[in-house]
């Protein structure tokens, strides 16, 4: 438990599961909020950023550990930007998030951006996965607040960590009456991207979060946030109410290759998937043999079948039975199918939320 400026910082189980978040009362009650300041919560994951190696030029192989007060310390200038109170939701690498930890995110940061007293809210995340949570937020928050993820590169242990430069420009960001009507964001690298287009283009490289075709929302001068539009609501945005939602279906995305068994379809679905997206060759192709299968799936099934692409960027055409894709990539495909089954939306509708990004 620790205070910084008289506010409380919030501690949880590092587990992934179960996630049991819990309030300690604050502890120097004689120093008040600074009033002139706005209020930013700070929701931490795990990953990168919370991450240390064993010596300072490791930038693999480190493992997670730093928790929340840990990130704050690193960057005590962020106490000059806002009032900062932070959750412990989980302590795992991005790979390691569930639908549990999502659910739980959803419901405490949507529970927090109803609070008059908040200005915004960051959710520090490691950046393999960080583009799923972002998009899954982007799809289900109802704010106009900002939401911004944020995570690093390097460990925190490593020469010229990013992380504390990173985390100062995401609170800095949910700071600003600017970022407001903007969904999700995720900043990295000085650059600001929309949750609903921006992906990981590099394993290693610092400059990896963009969106190569859709562009980027903003960039950070002198650690201000510079946009160069007006908030715009993208094209095919939905908004999913998980209020009631307790668990989230199962969706597996299978990736297209040249002699690709047929039959890992068939078997995902004996698994328990209730949905299944391709990441096709080009467009969205698969085999003849494949094809087949899948025709045959959606002819004896009610499972939704979804076409994206492998190619880093791209539209899949809608097609006779699957459900284009269209913009989406396999990861944002799977988190919109998954949201949209959860929803209870028959096949068509799906097909219907789909082509809401489709070009008219």
């Amino acid at each position: 438990m620790i205070a910084i400026n008289g506010l409380l910082l919030l501690a949880a189980t590092t587990l992934a599961s179960p996630i049991t978040p819990y309030v300690l009362t604050r502890q120097d009650v004689s120093t008040p909020q600074n009033a002139s300041l706005p209020n930013v919560t700070i929701f931490a994951t795990g990953g990168t950023i919370a991450s240390q190696g064993t010596t300072n030029t490791q930038t693999v192989g480190y493992s997670v550990g730093l928790g929340v007060e840990d990130l704050i310390d690193a960057v005590p200038e962020i106490l000059n930007i806002a009032n900062i109170q932070g959750y412990q939701i989980s302590n795992v690498g991005s790979p390691s998030i569930n639908s549990t930890i999502l659910l739980k995110l959803y419901s405490m940061v949507q529970a927090e951006l109803a609070k008059p007293e908040i200005s915004g809210v960051v959710i520090t995340h490691g950046t393999d996965s960080l583009e799923e949570t972002a998009f899954f937020l982007e799809m289900t928050i109802n704010s106009t607040k900002a939401v911004v993820m944020v995570g690093a590169m390097r460990p925190a242990t490593a020469l010229s960590a990013d992380g504390p430069l990173n985390l100062l420009q995401a609170v800095t960001l949910a700071s600003s009456p600017k970022a407001r009507g903007r969904g999700t964001m995720i900043t990295l690298n000085d650059r600001i991207g929309s949750a609903y287009v921006t992906t990981k283009n590099h394993a290693n490289s610092l400059d990896t979060f963009y969106s190569a075709e859709a562009g980027q929302l903003g960039f950070f001068i002198n650690q201000v946030p510079y946009f160069y539009y007006e908030p715009a609501k993208p094209v095919g945005l939905v908004n999913f109410d998980l209020t009631n939602t307790t668990a989230l279906p199962k969706i597996d995305v299978l990736y297209a290759h040249q002699d690709m068994d047929p039959g890992l379809f068939q078997g995902a679905i004996l698994l328990g998937a209730e949905g299944l997206v391709v990441a096709g060759m080009g467009a969205g192709g698969v085999s003849s043999a494949a094809s087949e299968v899948l025709e045959t799936i959606y002819n004896t099934t009610s499972i939704p079948l979804v076409s994206s692409r492998r190619s880093a960027e791209g539209f899949v055409s809608p097609g006779d039975y699957m459900i284009a894709g269209g913009f989406y990539n396999p990861q944002k495909a799977r988190i919109l199918l998954q949201l949209a089954v959860a929803a209870g939306r028959s096949r068509e509708e799906i097909r219907e939320v789909f082509a809401l990004n489709y070009p008219s």
